[in-house]
């Protein structure tokens, strides 16, 4: 099976993420590219494996562009439900430290489209901290 359709385990899930955890809560510096793009990358797979579809494309330059979200498919162009945001952004709703609200009031999301709201997938389930 390629590397982008596998399914990702949440151990593995955890270790991409736990190794940029300490950089998210500001106790250091910003972890090689490699590090970040394998967080954020392992991540959004995570995400489109748990929710499949080609109706929302969830963009998160330089590391990763994945479709989710059942619906109707998009083929050609411009999606026209399209969610873009920084790496540490991504990671922060990923974890539960931002919740999506939060991030769109703030301007920190670009989400456009009727399909383009992730707040019901968001934080990751195997990363919430505290009771589940």
């Amino acid at each position: 099976m390629p590397p982008t359709t596998r399914p990702i385990p949440a151990e593995e899930l955890h270790a991409a993420v736990d190794a940029v955890r300490p950089w998210l809560a500001g106790d250091a510096e910003q972890p090689a590219r490699s590090v970040l793009g394998a967080a954020v990358k392992t991540s959004a797979r995570w995400l489109a494996q748990q929710v499949p579809g080609r109706s929302v494309e969830l963009r998160v330059p330089p590391h990763v562009a994945v479709q989710l979200v059942p619906g109707p498919r998009h083929t050609r162009g411009t999606p026209p439900n399209v969610v873009e945001t920084d790496a540490a952004t991504w990671l922060r709703l990923a974890t539960g430290e931002l919740t999506w609200a939060e991030a769109v009031a703030g301007g920190r999301v670009d989400a456009s489209g009727n399909r383009a709201d992730l707040s019901d997938h968001l934080p990751l389930p195997p990363l919430r901290r505290g009771p589940s």
